[in-house]
């Protein structure tokens, strides 16, 4: 039986990395990509296959939406070399960069920054890459816990993340004539290097997150990358146009 095939965008570190580990455990190979940190996107395919899976790392940078051509043929390319097949199973939209800025202060090149990442990126290069989509497939949008709930200095970034979730509507109901799903998962405050490690780093801050968790404590990459499999699951085949946040009750 052929193993399915994800994608995942940003999985040199942070969250997509151990996304590509969770899955791995799953019996799911991977192409993750990577913007700048070659070295550990080829740790992190070293890591899927001393585990027996198959992985490939590529060069990626979403906020370019003219490079996605090109992408998208590497991709072809890789299914069939690699894979002997020309389709693969998931889409995880996972790559980004973060911005803290109060809305009075934020630049039209840091606006756009955010736009052409979190927006413009996601939603072109899924368009490019659905033709490559197994029918059945699934598309899984991250976005965060910021688009329901306001911390001064996330305007701008927050708001492209609430953007990705009406937009993973729009997919659904367009998409599902092929059996693709398309569903949101929104992570809370997370300890990660995201932010210049900014939760995970600063006592101040990670004091402040977990007082305002219901679950006590500020999330870890595991609560993540756990919800990322389950999510892309058999299981789940039924769940679809669903904002899934995964904070531990921040903010409620």
């Amino acid at each position: 039986m052929n193993r399915k095939i994800a994608i995942v965008t940003g999985a040199s570190r942070g969250l997509g990395k151990n996304a590509v580990e969770k899955l791995t455990k799953k019996g799911i190979d991977v192409i993750l990509t990577y913007h700048h940190q070659a070295g550990a996107a080829r740790e992190v395919v070293a890591s899927v296959e001393a585990q027996g899976g198959k992985a490939v790392a590529l060069q990626l940078n979403t906020g370019e939406s003219g490079s996605f051509d090109a992408f998208a043929a590497e991709i072809k390319t890789q299914l069939q070399q690699v894979w002997q097949r020309d389709t693969f199973d998931f889409l995880v939209n996972n790559a980004g960069v973060g911005l803290h800025e109060a809305f009075a202060d934020t630049t039209e090149a840091q606006f756009d920054l955010m736009m052409n990442v979190h927006l413009k990126g996601p939603f072109f290069l899924t368009q490019k890459l659905l033709p490559l989509m197994a029918d059945g497939g699934r598309i899984l949008n991250i976005s965060s816990g910021l688009a329901r709930f306001a911390l001064p200095g996330s305007s701008a970034y927050a708001m492209m993340k609430g953007a990705i979730e009406v937009l993973t509507r729009y997919q659904a109901k367009e998409l599902g004539a092929r059996g693709i799903t398309a569903n949101v998962l929104a992570p809370g405050a997370i300890e990660t290097d995201f932010s210049n490690g900014m939760v995970r780093d600063n006592p101040d801050v990670n004091k402040l997150v977990a007082g305002n968790t219901a679950l006590g404590r500020a999330g870890l990459p595991d609560d993540i990358g756990d919800m990322v499999a389950l999510m892309l699951s058999d299981e789940a085949g039924w769940m679809t146009a669903q904002r899934v946040e995964a904070s531990g009750g921040m903010f409620i």
